[in-house]
């Protein structure tokens, strides 16, 4: 049985602060107001190089837990609101960081709580065991970022994972917790990939993909600089429109050929094929619902 290294502590230095259904199985790609290029990465498969010279070679990829690694467990969310007494407008970890610290510790028991009970319950995304088996293949190290506390990560790793290692685990104790991009950087310079910045040595997380559900996903990885990808479902499709969303998936196992063929994200701007353009349309018509992130 693999090991988890769980990350619980904040970083030394720290510069950031907190800020239906889909009817089709085929990914598409979603234009970005922010860049003119689409973010790419060299195929994994061996033999495959056509005008792929000079492309930079994925390095790694982060995972979030809940909706990403195990299917969606949604309802937990207004239970968390309903026993801290906030609504949907106030962002649950935000409001318990807010109290004083007995209050603080109290509320967080409080969701600690609602998402053991939900553990029990948790079931794996289909496609997950592919997938990883394809991430060992090709040598691709994972991480985990994500915004649940350590026991129902432990679970769904012991439970459904048990042969696959991910390391580091980054839960929500450590801090800024998603959308900040800190944890993802933290992952980075744990796996030995640097950079300076304002003459301090910093993760650099430029070639490697984030994959998540939710804004704060698709917002941490991109102000991390890397690549982001929003495994779609009926309630988070509307995000596939967003800025920092660079490549759509239904399954997980659709990487797979992704990662295989070479992996090509956003559109630049104004460059965008009129078919695309058709494909998320249809996707995206039945589409309604907001993140129901913790």
């Amino acid at each position: 049985m693999k090991t988890y290294q769980l990350l619980t502590t904040t970083p030394r230095h720290s510069t950031f602060s907190n800020p239906q259904r889909l009817q089709c199985r085929r990914t598409f790609m979603m234009t970005t107001r922010l860049s003119k290029e689409p973010r790419r990465f060299a195929p994994l498969g061996a033999g495959i190089d056509k005008g792929t010279e000079g492309l930079p070679r994925l390095k790694g990829i982060v995972f979030d837990v809940d909706g990403t690694l195990c299917l969606p467990q949604n309802y937990m969310f207004q239970l968390m609101r309903q026993a801290l007494g906030i609504d949907k407008s106030v962002d649950i970890l935000d409001h318990c960081h807010s109290l004083s610290p007995d209050e603080e510790a109290a509320a967080l028991e409080k969701i600690r709580a609602i998402e053991r009970e939900a553990m029990v319950s948790q079931q794996p995304q289909p496609g997950i065991v592919p997938l990883m088996e394809y991430l060992d293949s090709r040598k691709i190290p994972r991480g985990i970022c994500t915004r649940n506390f350590d026991a129902p990560v432990n679970h769904l790793l012991t439970k459904f994972l048990p042969s696959f290692e991910f390391s580091p685990v980054v839960t929500r104790d450590f801090k800024p917790p998603k959308p900040s991009p800190a944890g993802i950087l933290h992952i980075a310079k744990s796996w030995g990939f640097t950079k300076e910045e304002n003459g301090e040595e910093v993760g650099d997380a430029g070639n490697f993909i984030m994959v998540g559900d939710s804004i704060d996903d698709m917002t941490a990885g991109f102000r991390a600089g890397a690549a982001t990808v929003l495994l779609a479902n009926e309630v988070n499709v509307h995000l596939a429109q967003h800025e920092h969303t660079d490549l759509v998936i239904s399954r997980l196992v659709e990487l797979v050929s992704i990662l295989e063929e070479g992996f090509v994200g956003q559109i630049g701007k104004g460059d965008e094929e009129s078919d695309t353009k058709a494909r998320a349309a249809g996707a995206l018509r039945d589409g309604k619902g907001e993140s129901s992130a913790v």
